[in-house]
């Protein structure tokens, strides 16, 4: 059995998932500001994290049902499979998010672009890396020709526990 313990917690203007930016790239847009409160014990781990301007975050997506193998996602008409797709509703409910750090204070990381749930719990951080973790994409599959809704898509509440 797999079993992660929580390093810490979200705390953002998002109490629910409908209306919640669909994706980080278009949290921008909402210039919302949110705080991860890391837990004492973790802490000390922070070091030298300031040193960066944007942090890759992966939680556990608390608020989400479980979905099936074929979904049919914000951005698109037709379902897909799971694993083609960003759906929040997945076999394992892990998110990430590419975050902009503001600031690092006493254990709270002052963050924005945020895509995050109110009280989400956070797996881990790693800091993001330009010259690691940009890569040239040839293909997009069906995102392709969806892209152009990103900015406008917001969550609708699908995937949401009931």
């Amino acid at each position: 059995m797999i079993q992660y313990r929580p390093i810490g917690i979200v705390h953002s203007p998002f109490g629910e998932p409908a209306g919640t930016p669909i994706q980080f790239a278009a949290a921008s847009a909402v210039a919302a500001e949110a705080q991860v409160e890391i837990f004492p014990c973790f802490r000390e781990g922070l070091r030298d994290l300031a040193g960066f301007s944007h942090l890759i975050l992966l939680y556990h997506m608390h608020r989400i049902q479980p979905a099936g193998l074929l979904v049919k996602p914000f951005l698109g008409d037709d379902s897909h499979g799971v694993f083609a797709t960003r759906s929040p509703g997945r076999p394992n409910p892990i998110g990430f998010s590419v975050v902009r750090l503001l600031a690092v204070e006493a254990g709270i990381l002052r963050i924005t672009d945020v895509d995050i749930l109110d009280q989400t719990p956070v797996l881990d951080i790693k800091p993001y890396v330009g010259e690691f973790d940009i890569r040239p994409v040839e293909k997009n599959g069906w995102f392709a020709d969806n892209l152009f809704k990103l900015d406008i898509t917001r969550d609708d509440g699908r995937f949401a526990k009931k």
